[in-house]
């Protein structure tokens, strides 16, 4: 008998929108030579406290120490592919740090301070194509 994996779907997309005036902070990535913008963001895929999950992963991707506050955007996500759509919540988390001095993981090839305007024109990555829709 053949047993079938079962993949787990994320429930939802947390994103954590640091602000500077009225700039926002994204951080870049290089995929095949086009330059894609993201927030720093991760997928929770069950019972996770959704703070404590987006706080620990905006630390690692960003290397600034900073506070989830409240809820500040809630958009959906296609968190499935264009054909086969998977619908989920983006809840999008104010944070607050004292000290704005980025130091990026590896996985990012960069970062930009963008007003939300200027983030629309850019090339952005799935995880953040909801923005366009904002």
């Amino acid at each position: 008998m053949r047993t079938i994996k079962k993949i787990q779907r994320p429930r939802a997309l947390l994103c954590g929108m640091l602000k500077d005036g009225g700039r926002i902070f994204f951080l870049s990535r290089n995929e095949r030579g086009v330059v894609r913008f993201e927030m720093p963001c991760i997928y929770s895929y069950g019972s996770e406290d959704p703070v404590n999950l987006l706080s620990e992963e905006f630390n690692k991707q960003t290397g600034i120490d900073g506070e989830v506050c409240s809820i500040v955007l809630e958009k959906r996500h296609n968190a499935g592919s264009r054909r086969r759509k998977y619908w989920i919540p983006c809840l999008v988390f104010e944070i607050k740090a004292k000290n704005k001095n980025a130091k990026i993981s590896k996985e990012f090839s960069g970062y930009k301070w963008l007003s939300l305007e200027d983030a629309k024109k850019e090339k952005l990555s799935r995880k953040s194509e909801w923005i366009r829709k904002s």
